[in-house]
């Protein structure tokens, strides 16, 4: 009987190690809940479509999937060749099919995989659909789990996902500015499903791009997981320092978060980078409307939202929280601090794609360079520092009691006095002058991530280390 690892998703879909818990009969588990769901809501004769990262099986897992998938009954319309998970959620809409999978376990290490499933407003799936899956989960281990399907079963269809996109890209985003703007553009694909897509959506307007790490290895060698955050673009880092680029955009394993190196190598941090699209969007373009932003979002998106008379709507780490509310807000953009943000003319959905051509086109409409629309910002806003520590977390190891923490705040950490605290997820002390600090344990990993945002980083660097001694890390 199949109901052995206990199959749960976690901030965005189910992750696991591949061979021991990632498997053929646990992904069949997966594909079939959810035929069962569609079937459930009426949405099975819209389809669903089906994709895949370059992980160690990503093809192979996502054929069982949709093979699943289409045995019950239900079109399934399997892509073509690896796709960034932007791609086949917008494929979604594009196909106005019932919902979508996409395996992937994003930016997690070479050695697990994973599976996403996206509703038919191709965003992240929020909790009420994610345990009416799960229940259907439980019910076929509990049966004995899914047999593969027999060979005078339907079959899946094989589809071209990435043309509806790039069209899609092209009727947004002022891809001649950039062309004409000379902009030496470096893209860090990380090994991962974004390879290619921002040299597809420039091609033909004479911009300057050159891709690096651009073929697939599983293996995600030279990094600790293709995550686009610092430590993890040493190459990237060094070329643009030897004076190679004007900007580099660096994409996750599925493309859907976004890290920027300034013409200098700096890293960008993800909190400035989301305020700086979001300027952008405001000033730039001119657009009115909410910010949605989680909790581990920038403090600088509220003394935005107050220059420019717009709202802001706070939730929980997710997309399964912040797409709903950018649907319901109708909001210009939305973003949380893993750098993942999703902006009006797009899906309502984390897009690393999208977003580093928009940080991009900025350049070109303003001929500033990375550095200067950072230093804007500031302008704007005041200086702002932002760094986050991970904990690793063994199997067993006790998690911080955050309400507990909560009930009891330190006056001060790092000298900025506490002005209160919330429990919305993890303990986050809120601090004067906009100021923050949070402990919060992955819903994703086994990792406990602790945040900061101050004025200056030597004030980050303290907070946290005052954090991880309140945290008991």
């Amino acid at each position: 009987m199949s109901n052995d690892p206990l199959i749960r998703f976690g901030t965005d879909g189910w992750r696991a190690l591949i061979a021991r818990d990632y498997t053929f009969e646990n992904v069949r588990i997966c594909a079939a809940a959810v035929a069962a769901y569609l079937k459930e809501e009426g949405l099975g004769e819209r389809g669903a479509v089906v994709g895949y990262d370059t992980r160690f099986g990503s093809p192979e897992f996502a054929a069982e999937a949709a093979a699943v998938i289409a045995a019950s009954g239900i079109p399934a319309f399997l892509s073509d060749n690896v796709s960034p998970t932007p791609v086949v959620s917008y494929n979604i809409l594009h196909r106005q099919a019932g919902g979508g999978v996409i395996i992937t376990a994003s930016h997690n290490s070479g050695l697990w995989n994973g599976f996403k499933y996206k509703p038919d407003y191709a965003g992240s799936a929020p909790p009420e659909i994610v345990e009416r899956i799960e229940r259907h989960i439980d019910a076929l281990q509990a049966a004995g789990g899914v047999d593969a399907p027999r060979g005078d079963a339907p079959r899946a269809q094989t589809v071209e996902m990435a043309a509806p996109y790039l069209a899609n890209l092209a009727s947004v985003i002022d891809m001649r500015a950039i062309g004409a703007a000379g902009l030496r553009i470096g893209v860090d694909a990380m090994h991962g499903a974004g390879a290619g897509f921002v040299s597809a959506a420039l091609d033909g307007v004479g911009a300057n791009v050159q891709e690096m790490r651009a073929e697939r290895n599983p293996a995600f060698p030279g990094m600790k997981q293709p995550e686009p955050i610092e430590p993890n673009l040493g190459p990237s880092i060094e070329a643009a320092r030897a004076g190679r680029f004007d900007v580099v955009l660096a994409n996750d394993g599925d493309a859907d978060r976004l890290g920027v190196l300034d013409e200098n190598g700096a890293f960008i941090d993800t909190l400035s980078t989301f305020s700086v699209l979001c300027l952008h969007q405001l000033d730039g373009k001119g657009l009115r409307g909410p910010v949605i932003r989680s909790l581990t979002q920038s403090a600088m998106i509220d003394k935005l939202a107050a220059l420019y008379d717009v709202p802001v709507h706070v939730t929980p780490v997710g997309f399964k929280f912040v797409g709903p509310a950018m649907i319901t807000e109708q909001a210009v953009a939305a973003g949380e601090e893993s750098g993942g943000y999703a902006f009006q003319g797009n899906i309502p959905e984390r897009d690393g794609i999208f977003s580093g051509l928009l940080f991009v086109e900025l350049m070109a409409r303003t001929g500033k360079r990375a550095s200067e629309l950072v230093k804007l910002l500031f302008d704007k806003v005041g200086e702002h520092a932002y760094d986050r520590l991970d904990v690793d977390l063994a199997p067993g190891d006790p998690k911080p009691d955050t309400q507990a923490l909560a009930a009891k705040p330190p006056a001060s950490i790092a000298g900025l006095k506490v002005t209160g605290t919330d429990t919305m997820d993890g303990v986050r002390y809120v601090l004067e002058d906009g100021f923050w600090g949070l402990i919060r344990p992955s819903g994703t990993e086994p990792l406990l991530r602790i945040y900061a945002e101050g004025d200056n980083p030597q004030r980050v660097a303290e907070m946290l280390q005052e954090l991880r001694g309140l945290a008991g890390a």
